[in-house]
């Protein structure tokens, strides 16, 4: 038996069951509607318009059954932040603009219909309080100003900051908190992490680029790292990379300390091309006594002929003759170095055929490690308590960082770095 095929005729309205006309007409309506309350609106579309003017821009979960934060009440008045803070339901920001002495400004979700508080504006859907009169006509002026939409880091932030806790950076925040530290950190100039807490630790994963124009893809995922084992020795501040580019990127940008380097030191062209790829690791160990709080040591694999930088210490051991410095080598392979008191400032010692130990300080008795990294290109571990009391932080950074017991930073990549990191709080 053979179907003949069959074609379809167009149906009039008319021809249509009523039940089946009903059923279709409450599908046409009840579809969209569906489709709005699974697939949530992207809330806060001013937050786009804000990141540009924000240094440092941060996402708290709302938790409307606790009391209204500080911030609330400092900038709305106990009442207003009640009344603001009960009706939250997701997500509330915070940001700093490129002066982060202006104080920072409270951001929230509201109602067309919600009043306007003392130095607050509408930026789309959302209530932007300026710490001050001031801060807020400069702002007002900035929005004013046309803006590209959102692009690569700045875009996949953007979304993360709707949807989690998260926090967004520029290079004006981390000059702010870093200091004079901030050449060490030139790869992570523009950046984006979002936090999860467990335990007492908290718990970060995300992005940073070397430079506010990139547009590169988001880099894979990096692990968060974890705390150092009671037995593994630990002192303040530890820094391990596979490239000591990671440092000298930061430390030779500018002119000057190239040719000083160069000339007072011999430390040239060719010698910081070889260094750029040499893994090592930088510890910085607290003195009990003497005139120094903390010596520093560097450990470093260095590439090429072992002759290359005998040459360089040769020179370099010329320069430091010359700024009066005394030299004295103890055993064979190490030199130390003392200024008029006998106090010893400094020196350096092979460890290997080609791993050379650096120090500023006394002469260590133990030395940084030269380990592989599962994973990642570099580590920051910091005992940031330890070093607050040793006063070496820099004062910029925030009082939780502060009060840590340990903070563990990694990196994989340079140009789009992918970054993840724990903070424990005791």
């Amino acid at each position: 038996m053979r179907l003949k095929p069959f074609a379809l005729k167009p149906l009039a309205l008319r021809d249509l069951p009523l039940r089946v006309t009903a059923l279709t007409s409450a599908a046409l309506l009840l579809i969209p509607a569906a489709l709005v309350l699974l697939v949530p609106r992207r809330l806060a579309s001013g937050l786009d318009r804000l990141m540009p003017d924000a240094a440092l821009l941060q996402s708290f979960a709302a938790r409307p059954a606790q009391p209204a934060p500080a911030l609330w009440q400092q900038r709305l008045g106990p009442e207003l932040a009640e009344r603001y803070w009960r009706a939250q339901r997701r997500l509330w920001w915070q940001f700093w603009g490129p002066h982060a002495d202006a104080g920072a400004y409270l951001v929230f979700s509201a109602t067309p219909g919600d009043p306007l508080p003392a130095d607050g504006l509408r930026v789309d859907d959302l209530i932007v309080v300026a710490p001050s009169p001031l801060a807020r006509q400069l702002l007002e002026q900035q929005l004013k100003l046309r803006r590209r939409p959102p692009r690569g880091l700045d875009q996949r932030c953007s979304q993360a900051l709707l949807q989690q806790e998260a926090v967004h950076w520029n290079p004006a925040a981390l000059a702010q908190m870093l200091g004079p530290l901030a050449p060490l950190a030139m790869t992570l100039q523009l950046g984006c992490i979002t936090l999860r807490s467990d335990n007492r630790a908290l718990l970060w994963q995300g992005e940073a680029e070397a430079s506010a124009d990139a547009l590169a893809a988001a880099p894979a995922r990096l692990a968060v790292p974890s705390f150092a084992k009671a037995a593994d020795p630990v002192q303040p501040l530890e820094l391990r990379g596979q490239r000591l580019e990671l440092l000298l990127r930061g430390l030779l940008s500018t002119a000057l300390l190239r040719n000083a380097l160069a000339e007072r030191y011999g430390l040239g062209p060719e010698q910081v091309r070889r260094l750029q790829s040499a893994p090592f690791s930088l510890q910085l160990q607290a003195q009990a006594q003497g005139p120094y709080r903390a010596g520093v040591q560097l450990l470093v694999q260095l590439p090429g002929e072992r002759s290359l930088w005998d040459r360089w210490l040769r020179d370099l051991s010329a320069a430091l003759e010359q700024q009066g410095l005394s030299r004295s080598q103890p055993a064979a392979g190490l030199s130390l170095w003392s200024r008029e008191d006998a106090a010893v400032v400094g020196g350096w010692r092979w460890l290997d055929a080609d791993a050379l130990l650096l120090f500023l300080g006394p002469n260590p008795n133990q030395a940084p490690r030269l380990t592989a990294l599962p994973g990642a290109d570099w580590e920051l571990r910091l005992q940031p308590q330890a070093l607050d009391r040793l006063q070496l932080l820099p004062p910029g950074l925030p009082l939780v960082v502060k009060r840590a017991s340990e903070l563990v930073l990694q990196g994989r990549g340079s140009g789009s770095t992918a970054l993840s990191g724990r903070l424990e709080i005791r």
